[in-house]
């Protein structure tokens, strides 16, 4: 039987470090007249810490230290892409003239900023194959809506009011569904063929004149390229409707393949993932929006835009434009707009070639993955891959072990737990993405955990059902912290009492 470290004690809190009469900031006597605050306003007792500065620091310090991110570690984030951001993106948004720049400037003063963001829709234009970008939604999620609100604007713009319907594939995004309710759509789930695929039956059945479109993840959430996917754009596109196309996994294709040029007419650009910004935690995000030349009219305004062209060795003046038929601002401003300096920063050192090697490497590392794991782990959709793949966490001669207990135990060996139980069409999915940034040294690393888990899988269960060992805190009640919140500040004994 393997020993295992036992768990480290729990960090104390600032509450714990405290000591009476200790300070951490002196201020000198005002020189002025004291206000006397209103005695309503006012507690008698306030028990805060006594710390001086260098516990505070310390404290402080030592717990961004124990946090997992990707500059410490691997992340097998499927769907997330989390890579490695280059530190040159950093230090591009954090230039004084982007860094220190109001949107309500006049244009005069902001060209710099309008011109990169006037590329960069050049850019995502020249990827993509679309006529027309946005750069204005703030996130994946929120690029989804703005793509379905356009969908339904082109048909209400036509008077064509009976289009009320939306079909999503069961390997799409799960944003999906809820960006078409908040549009007012009714949502009809288009199940998988054997291979991965959408069936091709189930949507003809429903490619009638109440359809208004089709939102596909492609590759989709099973990390596989839709191999009828001209199919189903035409089929959608002879009933009247619209494709809708999650650029979510985007990361797989970019100097590859275009989507306008198969027959998706809206497509949303995830620029903190496939462009490289750190998004962790839930943000930044931004989510531009590409389109075909039919449905431009109907973008989000304002966007960038050369209002007069240059002259002799003067420059282009930028400017600010809104479209014809715009369904209308989405989001304060222009966009999160230090993302746009990172995504175009990112593409600028790359270049064409790059962005391509970048998309042919990530589809390498997942397939050289999935090679060396298919053996320990069933993997229901086996076929070439693109930028990730999915495999079952469980073992029908294991039945008592999940994928959650196969994600804690990976944390024992230093990696990230990839995504778990998503997508919902594989049983106990582990969704596993290496991106193109993870050398082979860490990804037979990253092998090697996984096989020796399944080797205690079969052989020492318990070990994984108790994991992870070697964290700083042990299991944690996941449904307990989910329903039972806490949302106040923690205070000592004492002064709860």
């Amino acid at each position: 039987m393997t020993e295992f470290t036992a768990p480290k004690p729990v960090e104390p809190t600032v509450y714990d470090l405290s000591s009476p009469g200790r300070q951490g900031a002196y201020f000198p006597q005002p020189d002025i007249p004291l206000a006397d605050l209103p005695e309503d306003l006012l507690r008698q007792d306030l028990p805060l810490p006594e710390l001086a500065e260098i516990d505070v620091v310390r404290h402080f310090t030592r717990l961004s230290q124990l946090n997992h991110g990707v500059d410490t570690g691997f992340y097998p984030l499927g769907s997330c892409t989390m890579k490695f951001n280059p530190k040159i993106n950093e230090v591009v948004a954090r230039l004084p003239g982007f860094a220190q720049i109001h949107p309500l400037q006049p244009i005069e003063t902001v060209q710099g900023a309008l011109g990169l963001m006037y590329e960069t829709q050049e850019w995502l234009k020249a990827i993509s194959g679309y006529d027309a970008v946005s750069l204005q939604p703030a996130a994946g999620a929120h690029g989804e809506l703005t793509g379905v609100l356009i969908i339904r604007a082109y048909h209400l713009a036509r008077g064509d009011h009976k289009r009320v319907k939306m079909l999503i594939p069961d390997s799409a995004h799960g944003t999906n569904p809820a960006s078409s309710a908040m549009s007012g759509l009714e949502i009809i789930e288009i199940p998988s063929d054997a291979r991965g695929n959408v069936d091709l039956e189930a949507l003809r059945a429903h490619c009638d004149d109440t359809l208004a479109g089709l939102m596909i993840t492609n590759p989709n959430t099973l990390g596989l390229f839709d191999e009828n996917l001209t199919e189903v754009c035409q089929l959608v596109h002879q009933a009247g409707g619209l494709v809708y196309g999650d650029g979510a996994n985007l990361n797989a294709l970019m100097g590859i393949a275009r989507p306008a040029d198969y027959g998706i007419d809206v497509m949303h650009f995830n620029l903190h993932k496939t462009f490289s910004t750190p998004h962790g935690g839930g943000g930044p995000g931004s989510g531009p929006v590409g389109v075909t030349a039919k449905l431009a009219p109907f973008l989000p305004g304002p966007i960038a835009a050369v209002v007069e062209e240059a002259a002799g060795e003067e420059p282009p003046l930028y400017g600010l434009v809104n479209p014809e038929q715009s369904i209308g601002r989405v989001k304060a401003f222009h966009g999160h707009f230090g993302v746009i300096v990172r995504a175009f920063t990112y593409m600028l050192m790359l270049g064409e070639e790059g962005l391509r090697a970048a998309s042919e490497h990530a589809v390498l590392n997942a397939n050289y993955l999935q090679a060396r794991l298919r053996d320990a782990y069933h993997i229901p959709y086996d076929r070439i891959c693109m930028h990730e793949f999915v495999m079952e966490g469980r073992w029908e001669d294991v039945p008592d072990v999940h994928a959650l207990d196969i994600s804690k135990r990976l944390m024992d060996f230093g990696f990230h737990p990839p995504t778990n139980y998503f997508p919902l069409i594989v049983h106990e999915a582990l969704m596993i993405e290496p991106t193109e940034t993870e050398s082979k040294e860490t990804l037979d690393a990253f092998v090697e955990a996984l096989l020796q888990i399944a080797e205690e899988a079969h052989t020492q269960p318990e070990v994984l059902k108790t994991a992870p060992h070697n964290t700083p805190f042990g299991r944690l009640d996941e449904v307990k912290a989910a329903r039972d919140l806490v949302l106040c500040c923690w205070l000592p004994e004492s002064a709860s009492a």
